[in-house]
């Protein structure tokens, strides 16, 4: 139980340190180039992310910490975990590539990409841990309300 605790930190820490790091590309036009955008209706007020994504990235961290703590030896753990790996490197990119490039067309093929391997990652997360794999159910649901966020940016501007 200590070392599922320790994975789960480390995973935590990690995940938090990403979205931390991504904050960085948010914050550097989310106060001018954003504002300027026309935006969808249902488009949240700007306060809801960053508890929303705290949520999300500590979630994430305990779902990854959970598959870790079954021993990185196992060649399941190992792909569900290069897959979260890749799903979260995706994740970074989208705020550099529309926030930090302001690209939202190129941006909204990296969320589809990251919906796609997030996907798959919830699929191998299902084969080690079911728990796992329901703890990214919600953060899933949020990176496809934000996809179609991102399309009718796109399409707006």
């Amino acid at each position: 139980m200590k070392k599922k605790a320790l994975y789960i930190t480390y995973a935590i820490s990690i995940c938090l340190a990403i979205g931390f790091l991504s904050s960085f590309a948010t914050q550097s036009s989310v106060n001018d180039w954003f504002t300027t955008l026309n935006k969808p209706s249902f488009n949240p007020p700007s306060w809801l992310f960053a508890p929303v994504w705290t949520v999300l990235y500590i979630m994430m961290g305990v779902a990854a910490g959970i598959v870790w703590a079954k021993g990185f030896y196992h060649l399941w753990v190992k792909t569900a975990l290069y897959h979260f790996g890749f799903q979260l490197l995706l994740n970074a990119a989208w705020s550099i590539v529309f926030f930090g490039l302001k690209e939202p067309l190129w941006a909204l093929f990296v969320i589809i990409a990251l919906v796609i391997v997030l996907s798959l990652t919830i699929k191998w997360f299902k084969v080690v841990s079911k728990t796992a794999a329901w703890l990214l159910v919600p953060y899933l649901l949020w990176v496809c309300f934000a996809t179609v966020l991102n399309y009718k940016l796109w399409e707006l501007n």
